[in-house]
């Protein structure tokens, strides 16, 4: 089942970063990532052609309360999202509570391992803190880096689902899980 999460007052830290709940002062650091083509199209969203855009998407971030800015230098470069999932597609699931986790980063960070490092700081809290059986995280056939990013934090695959981008493609979604017990078993 799904989760109930709000991530209000949260502020999570790693070495490189810091992620917090957005604010209305992000759009402009929100856009210039958003804005750039490819960016939201790996993760199923159509890039920002203008500020207003940006504005619909960050209030409905503030709303939520489920969307993490991703902090580096005082600058925000990407966010990690909380997502509610299809219940109906994992009846193996029915009797866990978890959660799916979406993210997407600045171009100009891509390959230096942010979006790992911000993704396993999130799980981890989810799992110590929020008590969640599991996480899962899909990806789209090739999407390579995102694939990656999930193996790097210990992610299995689970089933591939079809998913509706906002341009009304459908496209084959690789979905993987990873379960509490997993992630914090010791790490040699």
């Amino acid at each position: 089942m799904n989760a109930v999460i709000d991530i209000t007052g949260v502020m999570l830290r790693t070495k490189r970063l810091t992620l917090r709940p957005f604010k209305k002062s992000d759009a402009a650091d929100l856009f210039e990532y958003a804005s750039v083509a490819g960016v939201g199209e790996a993760a199923g969203w159509n890039h920002h052609e203008n500020m207003d855009e940006t504005h619909y998407v960050l209030d409905k971030f503030i709303q939520e309360k489920r969307v993490f800015a991703v902090e580096y230098n005082n600058k925000v470069i990407g966010s990690v999202e909380l997502e509610r999932y299809a219940e109906e597609s994992y009846p193996e699931l029915k009797n866990l509570k978890g959660t799916e986790i979406g993210y997407a980063f600045s171009k100009d960070f891509w390959g230096l391992g942010l979006a790992t490092e911000a993704v396993n700081e999130v799980i981890d809290r989810l799992f110590i803190v929020d008590g969640l059986d599991f996480v899962l995280s899909g990806y789209f056939d090739g999407n390579l880096r995102s694939a990656r990013v999930q193996q790097k934090l210990g992610f299995k695959y689970l089933k591939t689902l079809p998913r509706l981008t906002a341009w009304g493609e459908e496209k084959q979604t690789k979905m993987n899980i990873i379960y509490r017990q997993v992630c914090l078993e010791p790490k040699l």
